[in-house]
C-alpha cells in the first residue's frame, strides 16, 4: 500500500514506524554511552551488527526519497554552493507555519510540549560534528574543529551549548525521554546519528550538519520570541537567542571552509552532501507536520 511521505508517494515503510524508531533510538543511546568491557561483548557485537544492517536499510530508504532531487544538484563548486544556500528558502519544511504560531500564539503548555519533543530528539550537534570530522581532508576538518570549539564554549563550561539546552529542560520542567517522543522526532535524531557514525555516509553528514546551520536561525529566533512573549528571561532564552545569531556565521563559514574545498577536490561529494541535506530537511518536515497535527489541530 502506498503512503504519502514528505510530498512523494512511496511504499509503506518498515522503518518509518513508531516501533522501529524507538528501538533504534534506544540502541543508539546504549551504544554511544561510555561504558566498560563486559564478558558478553561478543553477544553485544552480534546485536550491533544486526542493528547496523537495519540502520543501513533505514538510511538507504531515506536516500531513495531524495535521490532524484539530489542528483539534479550541480557538482561544480559555484553551482553547488548556490544550490545549497537556496535550500534556506526552498528546501523541504522551510517557512513552516508552526514557527510563527509558536512565536505569537502558543501557550506555555504547548511550548513546553514542543520543546520536550525537540529536546528528546536532539542528537547532540557537538558529538555529531566530532564523529563526522574523523579523517576528513584538512580544510573541512579544520572548519568542523572550529565549529566544535564554539559548541564547547571555546573551553568555558558556561558557554557550552549542550548544558544551555539542559538548563532550559530544567527551567521548563519537561521530561525529554524516548517513550514520550513522537517517532518523527526520533527519526530525525536517528538519521543524523546514522550519517555521523558511519564513514560511508560521512559526506552526507557534512551536508546534513551544514544545512542545520543554514536553516536553524529563523526557527531559533521564532522559538526565542515565543519564550520572550511568555515571560522567560534573557538567561533562560539564551540557547535559542544564541543560535538565532551565531548559526548565521557558522553557516557562512561551513559553506566557505568545509563544503567549497570538499567539492573542489571531488565533485562526487556534492551529490552526497545534497542527499544528506535533503534527508535532514525532509526529516525535519515530518516533525513539523506531526507537531502541527498535535498542537494546531
Amino acid at each position: 500500500m502506498a503512503t504519502r511521505i514528505a510530498g512523494a508517494d512511496v511504499q509503506a515503510s518498515q522503518f518509518l514506524t513508531d516501533s522501529f524508531q524507538r528501538g533504534l533510538a534506544h540502541w543508539n543511546r546504549e551504544r554511544l554511552e561510555p561504558t566498560f568491557p563486559t564478558a558478553d561483548w561478543q553477544r553485544v557485537l552480534d546485536r550491533d551488527v544486526r542493528m547496523q544492517r537495519l540502520e543501513g536499510g533505514f538510511l538507504e530508504e531515506l536516500r531513495e526519497e531524495v535521490r532524484a532531487e539530489a542528483a539534479a544538484a550541480p557538482t561544480d563548486v559555484e553551482g553547488f554552493i548556490a544550490w545549497f544556500e537556496d535550500l534556506k528558502a526552498s528546501g523541504p519544511g522551510q517557512h513552516d507555519a508552526l514557527f510563527p504560531w509558536l512565536a505569537d500564539v502558543a501557550n506555555l503548555d504547548q511550548l513546553r510540549w514542543f520543546f520536550e519533543q525537540e529536546a528528546a530528539g536532539e542528537a547532540g550537534f557537538d558529538d555529531l560534528v566530532a564523529m563526522t570530522q574523523v579523517k576528513l581532508p584538512t580544510l573541512p576538518k579544520l572548519e568542523l574543529a572550529r565549529n566544535y570549539w564554539d559548541e564547547m564554549g571555546r573551553g568555558n563550561a558556561k558557554g557550552m551549548h549542550g548544558p544551555m539546552l539542559d538548563a532550559l529542560v530544567e527551567t521548563l520542567a519537561v521530561d525529554p525521554v524516548i517513550e514520550n517522543t513522537l517517532w518523527q522526532s526520533l527519526c530525525l535524531a536517528n538519521a543524523m546519528t546514522a550519517m555521523a557514525t558511519s564513514r560511508r555516509y560521512a559526506w552526507h553528514s557534512v551536508g546534513a550538519l551544514g544545512v542545520i546551520e543554514l536553516t536553524a536561525p529563523d526557527r531559533s529566533a521564532a522559538t526565542a520570541r515565543g519564550l520572550r512573549r511568555l515571560g522567560f528571561s534573557d538567561k533562560e532564552r539564551r540557547y535559542f537567542d544564541l543560535h538565532a545569531v551565531l548559526d548565521i556565521k557558522h553557516s557562512e563559514d561551513w559553506n566557505r571552509e568545509a563544503i567549497r574545498p570538499a567539492v573542489s577536490e571531488d565533485p562526487r561529494r556534492a551529490t552526497a552532501m545534497a542527499e544528506g541535506a535533503l534527508i535532514r530537511l525532509r526529516c525535519g518536515q515530518r516533525c513539523f507536520e506531526a507537531y502541527r497535527a498535535v498542537l494546531m489541530a
